[in-house]
């Protein structure tokens, strides 16, 4: 019994020490950009970014610069690695039992929503194109939230890690779900049309039982070509190619999902996440705080900040109270506060979104630092609730179950 136990949480533990050593990463590379951009190599920083290494043919929008080649190309890669992820969880992972995913997805649901509002009642009144922004504090970033965890609650239960990652995996669909819907442009009917033929080509595969790798990849570089051009953000096609990999639900981990991703997850988290950072993060300081009053930085701390641990804990109480649904006996109610904090540290997704929302460079610099300013915020408070919490007794309720 003891050993079937390990074996099932064997998964759960590897995968909260990879992300959590990718968080830090993150980090690193994180700070790298803001040094740079506030240093004597600003300029040299920012003509990197801009420059377009391959001039392909602008009709077909392929004279992409660097920075748009790491948020429309590279981020593609890594949006079909979470894809992979999310389709796993489903199967087999925490989001595979209703019961066990009431908790986190209506957490992770509370969560969403409450920044959103909160952002929009600060920025209601103001400049319209401000209202853009709502989408941002919307996110959660897990490598982030669970490197912080790893570091400043090291006997945290595995119960809150599990929580923690499950809220984390349904908020990256809720964003994939928002971009898709109302982060998209003027677009092109015959481009859709056409990639979305790639992929329903790419599911038909996965019917006729296919297994090599090849046709999916070559169907979803066709469909990111035709989503690029039709307006839609290539990304997406990146998300909706995962779920038409194949999986084996017998023997899941000789299934070409696994497979690619165990092949590709160490390339998202320690080389595409960090280029990221390192080409998004990189916003110069203000000589004072006054920008962070500006509409748009002050709707995303407060979302972030105030809004994520309230919609998060908000729910929790919600389900627990009136619905009678049962918590775990070894969490406290400064565990789900401590979760709810660190679920605001947006950073990769909120820089994502921003960057899609505000195409005024001044607005995207004021959203950045509220981003910025907010995950380190919700990190710190997050970090220190979960201190507190290894001294206080977890809750005791007769509703719960182990």
């Amino acid at each position: 019994m003891k050993h079937h136990i390990s074996r099932v949480l064997e998964p759960i533990q590897s995968f909260f020490r990879h992300e959590a050593f990718s968080g830090l990463l993150l980090l690193f590379f994180a700070a790298l950009a803001i040094i740079l951009a506030n240093s004597p190599l600003s300029g040299s920083y920012q003509a990197v970014l801009d420059a377009v290494p391959i001039a392909g043919p602008a009709a077909y929008h392929l004279d992409l610069s660097v920075l748009h080649w790491v948020n429309d190309g590279l981020m593609a890669i890594f949006f079909f690695v979470i894809g992979l992820e999310i389709k796993r969880e489903f199967f087999f992972g925490e989001l595979q039992s209703l019961s066990a995913t009431v908790l986190p997805v209506c957490a992770a649901v509370g969560g969403m929503l409450v920044p959103a509002l909160l952002y929009a009642a600060v920025n209601m009144g103001g400049d319209p194109a401000a209202m853009a922004g709502w989408g941002i504090p919307m996110a959660t970033d897990i490598a982030f939230s669970l490197g912080i965890l790893s570091v400043a609650a090291r006997s945290a239960p595995l119960a809150i890690v599990i929580f923690l990652t499950a809220l984390a995996i349904v908020d990256d669909l809720g964003a994939i779900i928002v971009i898709a819907l109302f982060y998209t442009g003027s677009f092109s009917l015959i481009a859709l049309l056409a990639g979305l033929a790639a992929l329903a080509a790419a599911f038909a595969l996965n019917r006729r039982g296919v297994l090599h790798i090849a046709p999916y990849l070559l169907l979803g570089l066709l469909a990111w070509f035709c989503f690029l051009n039709a307006g839609i953000h290539p990304t997406i096609a990146g998300v909706i190619l995962a779920f038409a990999i194949p999986i084996d639900r017998t023997h899941p981990e000789s299934s070409l999902l696994y497979a690619l991703e165990h092949r590709l997850e160490p390339w998202s988290a320690y080389v595409i996440m960090p280029v990221f950072a390192l080409a998004n993060a990189g916003v110069v300081l203000p000589g004072n705080l006054a920008a962070l009053t500006e509409p748009v930085a002050l709707g995303i701390v407060v979302g972030l900040c105030i809004g994520k641990p309230l919609g998060v804990c908000g729910a929790v109480f919600l389900l627990n109270k009136f619905l009678r649904l049962p918590l775990p006996k070894v969490l406290s109610v400064g565990h789900f506060a401590g979760a709810g904090c660190l679920a605001g540290i947006g950073f990769t997704m909120s820089l994502f979104i921003a960057a899609l929302a505000f195409p005024d460079p001044a607005r995207l610099a004021t959203a950045k630092l509220g981003i910025i300013t907010a995950s380190v915020l919700s990190g710190t408070v997050g970090a220190g609730i979960f201190l507190i919490a290894a001294r206080t007794p977890a809750v005791d309720q007769s509703s719960e179950t182990e």
